[in-house]
């Protein structure tokens, strides 16, 4: 530090140079409690001023300025200073050649502070410098030490002692280094802005064994009892060395495991427990411990315990078996398909042991029974029968799981062969059926009228109805058409249905069902019978009034016939017997005459032979009680057979 003397002269010529209030001063500068410390300081002032009575100077402990009356160190017009400062500070420099080097003896911790000194150059040209000299006063060497020690990495630990008082100098021992590892030890003088310092280095390679460890620097003095020291542990990082935990194991569902881990590592490692890629549980500590309640078998597989502390990475790993009946399978969502379109179905799930996958379309086994965690169903060109729910069963020997979805086949419309047109009490009934996904729509055309029906009308009464993908159409024509060839009424109705898929047009055949037929026969059978049965009677009665009265063109006239009507049977076997009497005849062909035959004369719908024996039938008896001719009651056909006219009273 003593190159001072040879930089002084240098800074005299600088100084003549600037011609400015300049002042310089070691920004740092320490030493230790009980020894002394010199603060280098030259000063400048204008080279304009001219001292009068002398260069006098002034320093201050903590401010600048003498108006906040901060604490005197040394003043040279008096010896008055503060008097934590008595006999202690001494001016080494001389003021007229601009040197204010400061001397402080038997310093303590309470000094520590910046220092600032006053040019005092007589009358109004005093000055105080803004720059200042900050003092630290140790108790204690300084030891350098890293911001981090990793093991297996060479360490230097430094050991600094100040050397600014000229009276004393330093030495510097290293204390507890036997347990080290081939330790090397080397010293070094710095100086730097008129300061000391005496520094010691220690070499060595730390373990993770010497994490904590204590280690000392001893500075003293000799000749003197100032001895000062410090000690530091070793915080020796180190990457995870060890991952513990427990060995693999089997549960049960709705059991409770315990899985433990406890890494070796410094820092204290950030411990994880890994489910796959979850992290289930994370502290910073040594051991860490993961509890699992009510276990479920989505909780089987491998759980990993990572240590991180970042020094590096350690994991050990489990394997955790869960024994469980299968879970709900998955499959494919609910789809809607075009007829004819290939198909995929996917089922999977998971159990222990491995299920078996058993598919099923409305409850009926298709496909092949699968003894694994996936079975796919190929459906080729699917069909309308393909149309349904379809259901896949996990089985294992713990339980059983399934899901099911729908399938919806849409397909063009599909006429059914009940499609027809049937002759009824109205007219002409027309029918249409078709199946298709949408329901189709329908509607008839009558091409004679060039007319298209597709809603109600009070001439056709058009019906409607749906029934899942079935459409019915429904018409009813009042006129019956003109006759054919074979006596029956011509119909020309097209029937056409259509959805988003297609359309289809037919023409509709007309059908006579069997009931129509048969009351045809039956009505026939009867009206032979009961215009013979009238022309006998007739006869008989004209041939007993020619007896009677001589008279073979004198007509019976019947006043008051009596008509008897008897009650309804319901015997089946009774029905027939009087069914077979011959004055019956004639009642029942009447009714079913009135049935098939409207009030206008149409045809009306009658029903079968087993039809009309469940009907109430009202028959009745007539009973010619007397007779007497009139005139212009009776006379003669134009074949000349006699006929009589004969009245109900």
């Amino acid at each position: 530090m003593w190159c001072w003397e040879l930089l002084l002269p240098l800074l005299l010529i600088i100084n003549d140079v600037s011609c400015q209030w300049n002042v310089w001063v070691p920004r740092d500068i320490s030493a230790m409690t009980n020894s002394c410390v010199v603060i280098p300081c030259t000063f400048m002032y204008p080279s304009g001023i001219r001292p009068y009575r002398g260069t006098h100077g002034i320093w201050y402990f903590g401010q600048p300025y003498p108006q906040l009356f901060p604490p005197v160190v040394f003043k040279s017009r008096t010896d008055v200073v503060h008097e934590s400062y008595k006999g202690r500070t001494k001016l080494l420099g001389d003021l007229h050649q601009r040197n204010c080097t400061l001397l402080i003896n038997n310093i303590g911790t309470e000094h520590s502070g910046r220092y600032y000194f006053r040019a005092d150059l007589g009358g109004a040209n005093m000055y105080t410098y803004p720059d200042f000299s900050e003092l630290k006063v140790l108790d204690q060497p300084n030891i350098d030490v890293p911001e981090e020690i990793v093991s297996d990495e060479s360490l230097e630990l430094t050991c600094y002692a100040p050397d600014n008082c000229p009276d004393m100098t330093p030495e510097i021992q290293w204390m507890y280094t036997d347990y080290l590892p081939d330790p090397e030890f080397s010293s070094d003088y710095l100086e730097e802005s008129n300061t000391a310092v005496l520094s010691s280095t220690l070499t060595f390679t730390p373990r993770p064994m010497h994490n904590g460890q204590l280690l000392g620097c001893r500075v003293y003095y000799p000749n003197t009892t100032l001895v000062y020291e410090r000690l530091i542990s070793l915080d020796v990082k180190y990457a995870p060395r060890s991952v513990w935990v427990n060995v693999s194991s089997e549960v049960m569902e709705g059991s409770s495991v315990m899985l433990h881990c406890e890494v070796d590592s410094n820092p204290p490692p950030r411990i994880s427990w890994m489910f796959g890629d979850q992290e289930l549980l994370w502290d910073t500590a040594s051991n860490v411990s993961l509890s699992l309640d009510d276990v479920t078998p989505a909780q089987e597989g491998i759980y990993t315990c990572v240590g991180d502390n970042g020094y590096g990475t350690m994991n050990t790993s489990l394997y955790l078996a869960v024994k469980y009946p299968p879970r709900e399978p998955l499959v494919n969502d609910s789809m809607t398909v075009l007829e004819g379109s290939s198909l995929a179905l996917h089922c999977s799930t998971q159990g222990s042991p491995a299920p078996t996958l058993t598919w099923l379309k409305d409850g009926e086994l298709v496909g092949t029974i699968t003894a694994d965690e996936l079975s796919v169903l190929d459906i080729v060109e699917i069909t309308p029968q393909g149309d349904g729910q379809y259901r896949c069963l996990a089985e294992n020997e713990h339980g059983r799981a399934s899901s099911s979805f729908n399938i919806t086949v849409e397909y063009a419309p599909v006429l059914l062969e009940e499609s027809k047109c049937t002759v009824v009490r109205e007219g002409v009934q027309c029918v249409c059926i078709a199946t298709g996904n949408p329901e189709p729509t329908i509607e008839f055309y009558l091409p004679d009228l060039n007319i298209t029906i597709n809603e109600t009308d009070g001439r056709y009464n058009f019906y409607t109805h749906t029934d899942g993908h079935t459409s019915t159409g429904m018409i009813k024509l009042r006129e019956k058409g003109e006759r054919v060839d074979n006596g029956g009424p011509a119909v020309n109705v097209h029937c056409s249905i259509y959805n988003m898929y297609g359309r289809e047009s037919i023409h509709l055949e007309l059908q006579q069902e069997k009931k129509y037929m048969m009351a045809v026969i039956v009505g026939t059978i009867g009206g032979v019978a009961v215009i013979a049965f009238i022309i006998a009677a007739v006869r008989y009665v004209g041939h007993n009034n020619k007896k009677e009265n001589g008279n073979p063109r004198q007509d019976v006239v019947l006043e008051n016939p009596a008509l008897y009507y008897s009650a309804v049977k319901k015997d089946k076997q009774n029905l027939r017997k009087k069914v077979l009497k011959t004055e019956l005849l004639g009642s029942k062909f009447n009714s079913i005459l009135e049935e098939t035959t409207g009030e206008d004369g149409d045809y009306q719908p009658a029903g079968s032979m087993a039809g009309l024996e469940k009907q109430e039938l009202n028959y009745a008896a007539l009973e010619f009680i007397g007779a007497r001719s009139r005139e212009g009651a009776s006379g003669r056909g134009d074949d000349g057979s006699n006929y009589t006219e004969i009245k109900a009273k």
